[in-house]
């Protein structure tokens, strides 16, 4: 690239040559001599011409040599790569008025391009040269502006317009107004670019001098520009950090770094596997990726990432990425290119947070993140958004997020527990859990830009720490999240500590910091002046501290505005009395104080003023003192806008004033902020313990609303043998995560699993709804979180590994079966007897006979290692194998016979079921009834030669005996062919039959659970047509049906059924339809039965007309007692 730089040097001018020629001299024992021949043949091409450029560029070249040396040039060549990514027409056409001879890739040759020395172009490149990846955005008037690869840059990405239009002849320049500037930072970081500001010292300068320039501060994805943001009174928005990211491998396995430059942290997670480190990626925003060359060796002794199999799936993940190579020492050569990036000072030191793998469970791998929606995927049912209320996302959701991605320990998780179930059985309020970022915090701090309603949310912060500590049920539960707030932060505090530090720095903040309490800080006030002046001048600083600490300031303040009011009455009021006393509809004079805003003046503003003759009436001699009202610049302000030099001094003194309050009160806050930085690792703990805790408050509340349960979890011990400790799960009234108990269209399973289980089912029998049911149980119980289920024993797995249905990947040139061979080589080389595998409709993407073999291998394997998992299928040849299995079990997914046709029951059964329900499944879909009946046809046929085939070899038919001792009957009605379902009886007998088989399920689940205190009879009474309920049912809550003419239904619940029944009936088309109603035990239970027949009904075939109550989610039903969240 350097060489093609240099080409282009020559070919675009001569006057380049004797700076292309010093970089060939300086590179020359690594180029080849094709660059030397270009340059010996332009010389001899035209000799005066090229001797002249020399000359002259040799003194150019002198001048310019500090910023086109060769630390320069990979910089030019980076923007030279971003400036060919830009499309839009404007950009492309000021790209095409760069030059790659400097950093900021300015012409000399076109207007406004000098670099003289005193230029703002050569101060520009000053700090461009500082930070020569940034895009630098310098403050000039009322305007950021930038310059060449950087003005091309906000044009393309920040929607700007450039100065001056396209013209040809001036250099490539843009910029924004300076109250856009927020909103033009978040441009240009969302497409992942950083950005240098540059501010202008603020004050008087002399005349024809240029004012000094400081570099204020950074924007880089994730890292927001904080600057002035102690003086304003709004919050600014930060986003997640983003870190800057490393990658290398050892014998240990892959090592992911990542160094957070706002917290001044890094970790080192070591030992992952190529799936775990691509799942990290996948979800984690990084400002910058680096490999290291570790990487590049494989096996196979060459350097070709990702040959053979190895390293494939993380090549493919970076491949498309920007990244940069780099060598040495991993850690500490990443924190230089962190320090480099950021600008930080070598002696800068990064926090180690390293969380150790030891005792904790593999990370998720990404296939099962995605597939149980941890890692929001298209068509997956999100786990996060079951385990927490809609109203707590954010910071409470990032960490659910992480725990559940990155298992803790078992102390970690017994102490999520334990935290849990307490939370579960208080009986006090609780605080609202103030949330701040930890990067937040720091930032601003660090920076000395916390203002006043920062302050204020900080003190929230500890307050409620104090209180917690202060309340014996709440103390119990700090206590407990001590230990997942340390593992989050990498900071050990102890209890007591933390209280009192909470309790120091919260008075320290409310000695200094106003709290809205005072009243000796209001907005000035005179009758004289407009309102609308003061509050601008005073409610920037105003209410911000306690006035004791600058009481001096404060006071000049009332006194400077005590002397405008008395200098506007006598200069402005006097003349505003006659105005008003000689006021005519005919043009007569005009006069008012009036507040230029623009200005920040108060200023007389009227006309006509000056009288025809003067007579020494009241008012004249005030209007003789008048002048024309002037800006900072020194121009007149406008023809009807005056002043006197009474009051324009009063004005002057009064901005003094003012100026120095708010100087005074933002030397406190940034005094405080800098007291704080010795209390920084406190304030990060608080905030990050009081986000876990309402994380885990929003969990608990949302998990009883769905009736899940805190599990067992049952630990493994070095100490004992695996049996004693962790070989058995046992999930008890199991169901989906995605499903509520409320709408009833939850089927509940019980799954005692000691050993491996080979899943068998129809097509929509629920083998996958299993598998990510069981996944997330575990998940969440070795997280310490509850579980779907009524009762759970969760061993705490080193690792949970699911594998659903793959996809080919055209990019990598592989097919499905290879994905998912890749994806289950991971899975089996990683299991240990302590791990959960589950594995839906193994080797489904080849040949059958061989993928049922190689299945069946798979299966064996498993079985040796001693896991616990699931592997459905379909293949059924697998039974017929010779396989060696100790332990494995043969569990299905149960069929029953209605009306002749086979349906999935949706539970777990042991056996084998060989019906897959294919046809009946395609026709459901939508599949031509004539593809159907042929594809029976066929069926039959194959069914009929294989029996054949059989009898000529001696095969059996059947499974073999020997595998497991589980043989199905031959009659089976699992083995039976699908039939068409059967006619329908009469609607009204069918609904009647289906409320009241519902309808007795709930009341009987609830008078189990101590919801209701009698078990009530089911009774359905029809009311025909000119027929009405009876007397009986008056003040009396029930549930009606009501079937309309077009066999319809309109389900509701009423405690007036009387009236309800009349006012439906009154309704046009309604007076012949027959209404079905039942009596039961209170409003709540109505509700109850009302929703969840609204959900269950059209699932059996009838069609309704009101589904929005199927929503309902909260009912008042009181549940047994605590003990309703314990594991036992």
């Amino acid at each position: 690239m350097q060489r093609v730089l240099v080409s282009s040097l020559v070919a675009a001018t001569p006057r380049w040559l004797p700076l292309a020629n010093s970089i060939l001299r300086r590179r020359r024992p690594r180029s080849s001599p094709l660059p030397i021949m270009l340059f010996e043949r332009t010389t001899w091409s035209k000799p005066r011409k090229v001797s002249r450029g020399i000359s002259m560029a040799s003194r150019k070249a002198n001048k310019q040599g500090e910023y086109c040396d060769e630390s320069m040039l990979s910089h030019i060549l980076w923007w030279k790569e971003k400036m060919e990514r830009c499309r839009k027409p404007s950009s492309v056409q000021l790209t095409q008025r760069l030059v790659y001879s400097n950093i900021l890739g300015l012409d000399t040759a076109l207007r406004n391009g000098s670099l003289k020395d005193g230029t703002l172009n050569v101060e520009i490149l000053q700090f461009k040269s500082k930070f020569p990846r940034e895009v630098l955005l310098c403050r000039v008037g009322d305007f950021y502006e930038a310059i060449g690869f950087d003005a091309c840059i906000l044009v393309e990405h920040a929607g700007l317009n450039p100065f001056g239009g396209l013209r040809s002849d001036s250099i490539p320049k843009a910029g924004c107004p300076v109250m856009n500037l927020r909103q033009t930072l978040d441009d240009l970081t969302r497409c992942g670019y950083s950005v240098c500001i540059v501010e202008e010292i603020q004050g008087p300068t002399q005349a024809r001098a240029r004012k000094g320039r400081f570099i204020s501060g950074h924007a880089h994805p994730g890292s927001p520009y904080v600057f002035g943001l102690a003086e304003v009174d709004h919050d600014v928005e930060f986003p997640d950090p983003m870190p800057v990211v490393g990658i290398s491998h050892s014998a240990k396995g892959y090592c992911l770094i990542s160094v957070l430059e706002t917290m001044k942290t890094y970790s080192a997670e070591e030992g992952l596997t190529e799936e775990a480190v691509v799942t990290k990626l996948r979800i984690c925003r990084y400002h910058h990726l680096y490999l290291h060359t570790s990487l590049r060796n494989n096996s196979s002794g060459t350097s070709r990432w990702g040959e053979f199999g190895e390293g494939g799936l993380l090549w493919g993940e970076c491949s498309g990425k920007s990244f940069e190579w780099f060598d040495g020492s991993p850690i500490e050569e990443l924190l230089c290119k962190v320090r480099e990036i950021y600008g930080l000072d070598e002696k800068t030191v990064f926090r180690n947070v390293t969380v150790s793998l030891e005792g904790r469970p593999q990370p998720l791998y990404l296939g099962t993140a995605t597939q149980i929606g941890v890692i929001p995927t298209e068509g997956i049912p999100s786990l996060l958004k079951m385990v927490l209320p809609s109203n707590c996302g954010g910071l409470p959701s990032m960490y659910i997020r992480d725990l559940l991605l990155n298992p803790p320990s078992f102390d970690v998780a017994a102490a999520v527990q334990e935290a849990c179930r307490l939370m579960g059985s208080i009986t006090c309020s609780i605080p609202e859990f103030t949330c701040i970022s930890a990067a937040k915090l720091v930032k601003l701090l660090e920076s000395k830009e916390v203002n006043h309603i920062e302050f204020c949310r900080i003190k929230n912060v500890l307050d409620e720490i104090m209180l917690m500590s202060r309340n014996a049920e709440l103390s119990a539960i700090l206590h407990k999240l001590l230990v997942p707030a340390s593992v989050a932060t990498g900071l050990k505090v102890e209890a007591d500590m933390l209280i009192n530090e909470c309790s120091f720095i919260s008075q320290r903040i409310a000695e200094v910091i106003s709290l809205g309490v005072e009243s000796d800080q209001a907005i000035t006030s005179f009758e004289c002046i407009p309102k609308e002046f003061f509050n601008d001048m005073e409610s920037s600083w105003k209410g911000r501290v306690k006035r004791i600490h600058a009481e001096k300031e404060f006071s000049n303040v009332d006194r400077a505005a005590e002397a405008l009011s008395t200098a506007v009455i006598e200069d402005f009021v006097p003349i505003i009395s006659r105005v008003k006393s000689v006021m005519s509809s005919n043009g007569g004079p005009k006069g008012e104080v009036c507040y230029a805003k623009e200005h920040e003046a108060v200023w007389f503003k009227g006309k006509r003023l000056i009288p025809t003759v003067w007579a020494n009436t009241p008012g004249e001699q005030q209007i003789k003192q008048l002048k024309p009202a002037i800006d900072t610049k020194g121009r007149k302000v406008g023809e009807e806008w005056f002043t006197t030099v009474k009051v324009e001094n009063a004005l002057s003194r009064y901005h003094e004033a003012c100026d120095n309050a708010k100087n005074k009160v933002l030397e406190m806050l940034r005094g405080l902020s800098s007291e704080l930085q010795e209390k920084i690792n406190i304030l990060v703990f608080c905030s990050t313990m009081l986000i876990i805790a309402k994380a885990l408050f929003g969990h608990v509340s949302e998990a009883r609303r769905r009736g899940w349960m805190l599990p067992t979890i049952s630990p493994v011990s070095k100490d004992c043998v695996l049996e004693e400790s962790s070989s058995e799960m046992e999930l008890l009234g199991l169901f989906p995560y995605w499903l509520d108990l409320n709408q009833g269209n939850a089927i509940l399973n019980d799954v005692h699993m000691h050993s491996l289980f080979v899943l068998t089912g129809p097509n929509g029998g629920g083998k996958s709804s299993m598998l990510r049911s069981v996944c997330a149980a575990a998940l969440l119980g070795i997280c310490g979180l509850m579980v779907p289920s009524t009762s759970a024993v969760i061993p705490h797995f080193d690792s949970i590994m699911l594998h659903m249905k793959a996809y080919d990947s055209p990019a990598d040139g592989k097919s499905s079966f290879q994905i998912e061979m890749s994806e289950i080589r991971a899975l089996v080389s990683r299991a240990t007897d302590r791990s959960l595998v589950l594995i839906d409709e193994i080797c489904r993407g080849t040949e059958t006979a061989k993928g049922t073999c190689i299945a069946g291998s798979i299966i064996e394997r498993l079985d040796t290692v001693g896991c616990l998992g699931i592997i459905s299928t379909h293949l059924h040849g697998i039974f017929n194998l010779p396989l060696s299995l100790s332990s494995t079990e043969f569990k299905a997914m149960g069929t029953e016979v209605i009306d002749g046709s086979i349906n999935p029951t949706w539970k777990l059964t042991d056996g084998i079921c060989r019906e897959s329900l294919a046809f009946q499944t395609a026709r459901r879909e939508g599949m031509p009834d004539f593809i159907i009946r042929r594809a029976e046809e066929l069926y039959l046929t194959m069914i009929a030669n294989n029996k054949q085939t059989s009898m000529v070899h001696n095969e059996p038919s059947n499974v073999s005996p020997s595998v497991n001792g589980l043989v199905e009957k031959p009659d089976s009605p699992r083995n039976r062919i699908e039939t068409l379902p059967g006619a329908f009886e009469p609607l009204q007998r069918e609904v009647e039959t289906s409320v009241t088989v519902i309808c007795k399920k709930k009341l009987l689940d609830l008078y189990n659970k101590g919801s209701i205190s009698e078990l009530f009879d089911v009774v359905c009474v029809a009311v025909g047509v000119r027929e009405q309920p009876p007397p009986s049912t008056v003040g009396r809550s029930s549930i009606y049906v009501i079937i309309r003419s077009d066999n319809k239904l309109y389900v509701g619940q009423t405690d007036d059924l009387v009236g309800r029944l009349h006012a439906h009936r009154s309704k046009e088309g309604m007076q012949d339809a027959t209404i079905l109603y039942i009596v039961v035990p209170g409003k709540s239970v109505a509700c109850q039965l009302e929703t969840l027949l609204i959900n269950q009904l059209p699932l059996k075939g009838f069609k309704l007309i009101n589904k929005a109550d199927g929503k309902h989610r909260n009912f008042g039903i009181s549940r047994i007692s605590e003990e309703a969240i314990a594991a036992h």
